[in-house]
């Protein structure tokens, strides 16, 4: 597995990286805390993905209620293995719970997390948004001290668009963003991007498949899969829903058919192909959903190759 450094902190990640929403919960929605992926089923998970070589894992206090860090902790505990952790801070643990980056709160979150993990320190500490009560000084200056503290190793942000990450590097310095991107979703290019690669600020790219939208299991006029992301949380996606969406997914399936590989796997090597983009969070719910990405750092594309897959969408 390729690894990256993430900017200049000595912390290398793998170039695909396991995301963990889904295990306790879907997210961090408190409407579906216990009903995503059990402990058993997120150790199949996490046993298989380190096989393959991915070796970092992200996740956030707030995912399952808690339980996504939870189930981390017993399968480091159970294989003596130690994955990087990326965890994340700011939505509520629960209903009419708190939320927020004010300097108490991540705080308190940090030390309920490395509980949870079992771990004396995470290697990346990310805002999960935006706080627009807090002020970015209190929240930045709280990450620092967590920093040298020894408590976190880097930390970064996620959910930041253009005008809130200009803001936040006014004052300091994020070791990485963590935004949305995909051949679906590319209002980073405007202003994100340029921003991380003008102040080597390293970028993830988290939701490569768009909610599924991208493999083509989804058909312009019919209902989504009872179980599919795309069912139990259309509101990320519901801006995608369009005709023109449908028929720009059905030429790249056209071309991934063309290439002989599946479009998973060409949708996230096509954000491999990406110099802006450090590594790739995928959010598989079964073994099997490994495949695509791993297969994916096989899929060499060159610039060409990149910008004409661009130009579909």
């Amino acid at each position: 597995m390729e690894r990256r450094q993430v900017s200049a902190t000595g912390i290398e990640v793998s170039r695909i990286i396991l995301g963990c929403g889904n295990f306790g919960g879907v997210g961090s929605a408190p409407e579906f805390f216990g009903r995503g992926e059990n402990d058993e089923q997120a150790f199949q998970l996490m046993d298989a993905a380190w096989e393959l070589g991915v070796t970092t894992f992200d996740t956030a206090d707030a995912y399952g209620g808690g339980s996504s860090e939870t189930a981390i902790g017993k399968w480091i505990r159970r294989g003596g293995h130690r994955p990087e952790i990326a965890t994340k801070t700011f939505n509520p643990m629960g209903p009419g719970e708190d939320h927020g980056l004010s300097r108490g709160r991540m705080t308190r979150q940090l030390e309920s997390s490395l509980d949870r993990l079992g771990v004396d320190y995470v290697d990346l500490y990310l805002a999960h948004a935006f706080d627009p009560e807090t002020p970015l000084e209190e929240t930045v200056a709280t990450f620092e001290s967590l920093q040298q503290t020894g408590l976190i190793r880097a930390w970064g942000v996620s959910n930041f668009d253009a005008k809130q990450l200009r803001e936040l590097l006014e004052l300091g310095r994020p070791a990485l963003v963590q935004n949305s991107y995909s051949l679906l979703e590319r209002g980073d290019e405007t202003d994100v991007l340029e921003l991380c690669a003008e102040f080597s600020v390293a970028y993830l790219a988290f939701g490569p498949l768009a909610g599924g939208l991208l493999t083509g299991k989804y058909r312009n006029g019919q209902p989504p899969p009872s179980d599919s992301r795309l069912a139990l949380r259309p509101q990320p996606y519901e801006h995608l829903l369009t005709e023109e969406t449908f028929a720009d997914v059905e030429r790249f399936l056209e071309v991934s058919t063309g290439r002989g590989v599946s479009p998973a796997a060409l949708a996230v090597a096509w954000l491999l192909a990406q110099p802006a983009v450090t590594a790739v969070v995928i959010g598989p719910r079964r073994v099997e959903h490994l495949e695509p990405a791993i297969t994916a750092l096989d899929v060499k594309l060159s610039p060409a190759d990149a910008g004409a897959l661009g130009q579909l969408f």
